[in-house]
């Protein structure tokens, strides 16, 4: 006689598998990548290439930077920053007339101060920024580059100031 596995005895090991690979690995290497806490270093390119900046977007903080919210186009309303945000304590700057860091006072959204406002655009270009919090002095640019920590705010001008000279001067890169 032969000895050997009958098909019902099949059956029920495929069946017992296929059972332990649902119930265990199912999903496993499907989970969507989700992107970091957003840090000052992280901010622009995470929101710029993330889907949710498909258009002119908003995205501004309140409670000490601890909430954020995104409005997408002009006119739409905003929705709360569902992801990661590492960005507590922050203090955002720009440059007066004389070119001087002076610290931005953007009001009020829902009874709370903003402590950060940045405008996204299509074109992959957003507000330039110098940021401070306890863990340095951090230059947003608006067009070239990427974010830089610094240790001054008189450092981030000079990068802003470079920066502004070399958009200033577009014509070169054509």
């Amino acid at each position: 006689m032969r000895k050997g596995f009958s098909l019902i005895e099949l059956l029920i090991v495929i069946i017992i598998i296929s059972i332990v690979y649902f119930l265990g690995f199912d999903g496993i290497g499907l989970e969507k990548k989700r992107p970091k806490a957003l840090t000052p270093l992280t901010l622009k390119s995470t929101i710029i290439h993330s889907d949710i900046v498909t258009q002119d977007a908003t995205f501004i903080c309140t409670n000490a930077c601890r909430s954020c919210y995104i409005r997408h186009g002009i006119s739409g309303s905003f929705e709360a920053y569902e992801q990661g945000i590492d960005l507590k304590g922050v203090q955002a700057y720009t440059l007066d007339e004389n070119e001087e860091p002076v610290p931005m006072d953007y009001g009020r959204y829902q009874d709370q101060k903003i402590c950060l406002k940045i405008d996204f655009y299509r074109n992959g270009s957003s507000t330039p920024l110098i940021l401070k919090n306890e863990g340095g002095v951090y230059f947003l640019p608006a067009f070239f580059g990427t974010p830089q920590k610094t240790d001054t705010l008189e450092e981030a001008r000079d990068l802003w100031l470079k920066n502004s000279k070399l958009a200033s001067s577009s014509g070169d890169f054509y």
